[in-house]
This record gives structure tokens, C-alpha cells and sequence, in this order.
């Protein structure tokens, strides 16, 4: 599972010109997931997501949590994120989860990050959709799980 972490003070999704997820600060989650990624992958990255600690305290070093800052999750499937481009021009999405599995994956992170008390907008799986935020920092940090292993 690979997730791009961006912190924000503000972040939203539109699907057909509705917002259908929106929050203010917190972090935008891009959320990618691998055709053998499993439960263990679920966890992990609902707790690394939750424990990252890049929120500033009182002496402006990133020490705080989402949960430490009040903030907030917009977590958005990104089946793109295992796109390989290492080859021709075209990216190859062999390593991307069928749909069914992603969905799936994805609806267990969201509930993972739930069931810790944080509040969670989400993206509509499968949509074409349009994400907007306003980047804190700027702060963007790659989570994969396979590199946790």
C-alpha cells in the first residue's frame, strides 16, 4: 500500500460538481493499493497515517499528531500510485489492486483511521475526480507499507 501524505490546511474533492468530501486542516491522503497487499498493510499504514507526528508545538519543531491538532483526513484512492513508468511511455498498472480488492482495502484503512476517533472525508472509488488543497509548508511524505517490512 502506498500513500502520498500531504499536510494541509485545507483539502476538498468534487465528483461531477459536488463536493463529496471536504476538510479543513489535517492531511490529504492519496491512497494507492497493491494487488497483494493484505490486512497487515491495512494496518499499518491506518497507524502510520495516524501516529505521524509533523503537526509544529509550541517551539516550532513537527512533534504533534493529527489527533494532537484537532485535524482531519481526506482519503482519496489513487490507483495511479502504482503506476510503472519505467518502461516506453505509457505507464503499466499491473501492480494496482483490481478494483474489487482496492475498494475493499481502502474501505478498511478509512474505517482503521475511523474507529481511532479521527474524523475522515473520502473520495468516490472509481470517480473521476477533482482535489483541491492548500499544501502546509509545504509538507508531502511517501508511506508504503512494503518498505516496512
Amino acid at each position: 500500500m502506498r500513500a502520498v501524505v500531504q499536510r494541509v490546511t485545507s483539502a476538498s474533492v468534487t465528483v461531477d460538481g459536488e463536493v463529496v468530501g471536504q476538510i479543513g486542516r489535517g492531511f490529504l491522503v492519496l491512497l494507492g493499493v497493491a494487488h497483494d497487499d493484505e490486512q497487515a498493510d491495512v494496518i499499518y499504514t491506518a497507524q502510520k497515517l495516524i501516529g505521524l507526528r509533523v503537526f509544529e508545538d509550541d517551539d516550532g519543531k513537527m512533534n504533534r499528531a493529527l489527533q494532537d491538532v484537532g485535524g482531519a483526513m481526506l482519503i482519496v484512492s489513487q490507483f495511479t500510485l502504482y503506476g510503472d513508468c519505467r518502461k516506453g511511455r505509457r505507464p503499466s498498472f499491473i501492480a494496482a489492486a483490481p478494483p474489487e480488492k482496492a475498494d475493499s482495502l481502502y474501505r478498511q484503512v478509512v474505517a482503521e483511521v475511523r474507529g481511532q476517533g479521527i474524523h475522515v472525508e473520502t473520495g468516490r472509488f472509481q470517480a473521476s475526480m477533482q482535489v483541491e488543497l492548500v499544501n502546509d509548508g509545504p509538507v508531502t511524505l511517501l508511506v508504503d507499507s512494503r518498505k516496512a517490512f
